[in-house]
């Protein structure tokens, strides 16, 4: 019962259609076309040939081929045609990995291209939105001054902490109480991110629990310990779907494509019996 409703379930779905669809064509249009039949002598050139033939040149060169180039441009596709045929009537194709895995690209593409093409609407827009809001929100902004007291590890640092945030807080210059290191005394209106690449990890979730105008501390980033004050922060917040529609489309197409191309594979492996033999 269960895997009638799965198999109901992939009937429903649009890229399973697809896919499976797409295989019929990709097999019937092999099957047809003179390219795959080994036994077939003769090769014919028509118009619409010659036409493709142009503007694949067109493409490339970005220019309409001469007389003499859409010549040498047939005489090429025979050359490759007869070795092509030949290479089939030898069996070259068999079991050959890299033949393999150009099919297997093509069945591949025919799955993206039908998600690429698809264009989702404002609710399943929305849904991705409301499902992962961090990723979309604005960054918080931090305006904040610090002091490098030292290495983290060192006791004497952590011991001397709270009297130098004393001095802090009664008005010291920052600047005299400050070790030297490679980073600024202050940062201005600076995202959650600048602040992590500069700091580290924990410095830009410490700055966003900080009081306003205050020294506290001491902080740790990637380099030791510090007293900060943060005069201006700014939390991140929710944009609407208009201001970051783009950003939320890629990642919905990318979403549905993993899916639906694993469910429309499903689709054709369930057709099939996989027998494994594994040697003892």
């Amino acid at each position: 019962m269960k895997i009638m409703e799965r198999v109901r379930g992939l009937a429903r779905e649009p890229l399973a259609h697809f896919l499976i669809a797409g295989a019929l064509v990709f097999l019937v249009a092999s099957w047809r076309g003179s390219a795959v039949d080994p036994a077939d002598r003769t090769i014919t050139i028509d118009e619409a040939k010659v036409t493709w033939l142009a503007r694949q040149f067109e493409q490339t060169w970005q220019r309409t081929p001469t007389p003499a180039e859409i010549d040498q441009l047939i005489r090429d596709y025979v050359k490759e045609e007869v070795y092509y045929r030949e290479a089939l009537r030898m069996g070259l194709d068999q079991d050959d990995p890299i033949v393999r895995r150009r099919l297997r690209s093509k069945m591949e593409f025919l799955a993206s291209s039908e998600v690429e093409n698809t264009v989702p609407d404002n609710v399943e827009l929305q849904a991705l939105l409301d499902k992962n809001p961090a990723r979309y929100a604005t960054q918080a902004r931090f305006s904040f001054d610090q002091v490098y007291l030292g290495d983290a590890s060192d006791d004497a640092v952590r011991d001397a902490a709270s009297g130098v945030l004393a001095q802090l807080k009664r008005g010291e210059n920052p600047a005299r109480l400050s070790r030297a290191i490679s980073l600024p005394p202050s940062l201005e209106d600076a995202d959650a991110n600048s602040v992590t690449r500069r700091f580290g990890d924990d410095f830009a979730p410490a700055l966003a629990k900080a009081p306003i105008g205050t020294w506290i501390g001491p902080v740790a980033s990637g380099y030791g310990l510090h007293l900060v004050r943060v005069r201006k922060a700014e939390a991140g917040v929710k944009p609407k779907l208009a201001d970051v529609r783009q950003r939320v489309e890629n990642d919905w197409r990318a979403e549905t494509l993993e899916t639906r191309t694993a469910r429309a594979y499903q689709a054709l492996l369930d057709g099939y019996r996989v027998k494994i033999e594994k040697p003892e």
